[in-house]
């Protein structure tokens, strides 16, 4: 991960939790998925001049690495040729996204340039008068479009953490000072691309997600998208959209294909060139002059999309969300993940899925082939394993735990546990909030518990009002009960531990961007629990 990006996200800091839940799915391979205007198929990856083998290593050194992916879809001539779930994240969910956003914000704009609505090198105030500060500064008067499209603003730092400080988010973009000239440095600051989104609805009257219904969503097939929004009601552009995995495939090929779709002209091809090529050097570190040969942050940013080695290009969201588009290959690569080494999973598509994109059509592996689709199909991050269970289970099961007064505002806990599960609920002065969790297996459902699911991002908002949740538990001694909570159309999971002694209790939480970091905190207190 960048720099600039670990600074951004140490900016944000992370978010609070919470869930609620039923049932699992596996990835799988060369089958239609279940929602309408899909992809095409491939009957193999040879078909397409792909290597089943380079893909069963790329899922070999997945398992042996330490990053945890929720979704892969590889595309080769159009075509999709290998694709895959790890239960219990599906197809069919959308997928909660950061950065990734950026570049749907970005073909927003290249779409109301075409309709002639702006150009590049139209100045950012001159779209918010009303919003000005008293005095405009020399920068602040020189920023254009183009300035955010390539993040060099002249920010000193990031501007997401101080806009969102405010309900008027445009109005302290612009207040904020432009230290240095606008388009001669580059800082990646989530605060440009929302301006991006700000000034669409300042043109169109629509929110960006709006606007690019009928004019992209649409013509690919990409149906169920939403974004959040900030206290004016305009879409962050820089993060939260949700989109499926296909959708992201779908974007990429859109791209790849400069702009065609289905024999029609969706997005100027002259844009798609403008704005997937090299606009500003990223910052070389002084005390390592080599890195660029070895980093995808440090290959030049376009607008809002970064180049890559080997020619390629990308979108990507933190933690892991990629559109990796490879002209050379003629491919496209969509993932979804939770990582805390992004780098690291870029250098393993390089080390073992670029090789395996051969010029022609590969002859027929059906051995091979039959391999790989029974390693997608059975793709899983697994629940936690079931353990004996424990006497504390009678004794608290059906029992209501007061909780002493916390930020969360929770007032009492309950537990009821099952022969194959257990329902514990949450109850606050507004509602109650069962989740139910599988022991030794997933159960799912839906929680609109406040602050679930963990977020980098936290919106003051709350515009998206329940989260799906997979769920799974375990004793893991006699006195203590673990659950593991994966918001499975979000990046993070949460780990809550239960530990029980006489007629007390004590819940623990800990989100997963807390656990790549040792020396993080759950912002979330210690709820302590007196059995009523």
């Amino acid at each position: 991960m960048s720099s600039n990006r670990r600074e951004f996200i140490k900016q944000l800091g992370a978010g609070t939790a919470g869930a609620g839940l039923l049932l699992g799915f596996s990835g799988y391979l060369f089958g239609q998925p279940t929602y309408t205007k899909s992809l095409r198929r491939s009957t193999s990856p040879e078909a397409q001049g792909m290597d089943s083998a380079g893909i069963i290593n790329f899922l070999d050194a997945v398992a042996q690495s330490k990053h945890e992916f929720h979704s892969l879809m590889i595309l080769r001539h159009g075509q999709v040729v290998a694709e895959g779930w790890w239960n219990p994240y599906r197809p069919d969910l959308r997928h909660t996204l950061y950065s990734m956003s950026k570049s749907f914000t970005s073909t927003a704009i290249g779409l109301a340039v075409h309709e002639g609505r702006l150009t590049v090198d139209d100045k950012v105030i001159s779209f918010f008068p009303d919003k000005l500060p008293a005095q405009v500064s020399e920068n602040l008067a020189a920023l254009r479009v183009r300035d955010l499209l390539s993040m060099s603003v002249g920010h000193e730092k990031d501007s997401t953490a101080e806009i969102r400080t405010e309900d008027d988010w445009v109005r302290k973009f612009l207040s904020l000072p432009i230290k240095y000239q606008p388009g001669t440095r580059f800082l990646y600051n989530s605060g440009a691309t929302y301006m991006l989104s700000a000034i669409v609805q300042k043109l169109t009257g629509q929110r960006v997600v709006e606007y690019l219904k009928p004019r992209l969503f649409d013509p690919l097939g990409i149906e169920g998208m939403d974004w959040e929004r900030d206290p004016k009601g305009i879409d962050t552009g820089g993060w939260g959209l949700r989109v499926r995995t296909e959708d992201l495939a779908k974007f990429g090929q859109l791209y790849l294909q400069k702009g065609q779709w289905n024999g029609k002209q969706i997005l100027p091809k002259a844009w798609v060139e403008e704005a997937t090529s090299f606009k500003i050097q990223q910052p070389i570190p002084a005390n390592n002059p080599d890195a660029k040969e070895k980093s995808d942050w440090l290959q030049g940013y376009c607008y809002q999309f970064w180049r890559c080695r080997h020619n390629a290009y990308r979108g990507d969201g933190a933690f892991g969300q990629y559109t990796i588009v490879m002209p050379d290959q003629d491919a496209v690569i969509a993932i979804t993940s939770e990582t805390s080494n992004m780098q690291g999973q870029l250098d393993l598509i390089y080390e073992h899925l670029l090789p395996a994109m051969q010029a022609k059509p590969l002859s027929a592996n059906t051995k091979t082939a039959g391999t790989l689709k029974t390693r997608l199909a059975a793709l899983s991050l697994p629940p936690l394993p079931p353990q004996k269970t424990s006497p504390v289970a009678a004794k608290v099961s059906g029992q209501t735990f007061k909780v002493a007064d916390n930020a969360l505002k929770v007032q009492s806990v309950a537990f009821q546990f099952g022969k194959d599960n257990c329902t514990i609920t949450l109850k606050d002065d507004k509602d109650t909030y069962p989740i139910t969790v599988g022991l030794g297996q997933w159960k799912e459902g839906v929680t609109s518990l406040p602050g679930t699911p963990p977020n980098l991002v936290v919106t003051p908002v709350r515009n998206i009002l329940s989260a799906k949740v997979a769920a799974s538990g375990t004793w893991k001694d006699e006195n203590t009960f673990e659950m593991l909570w994966r918001y499975i159309e979000s990046t993070h999971h949460d780990q809550v531990t239960c530990h029980f002694e006489g007629d007390k209790v004590r819940l623990r939480f800990r989100n997963s961007m807390v656990a790549m970091n040792p020396n993080a905190k759950d912002a979330r207190p210690e709820l302590l629990g007196q059995l009523v």
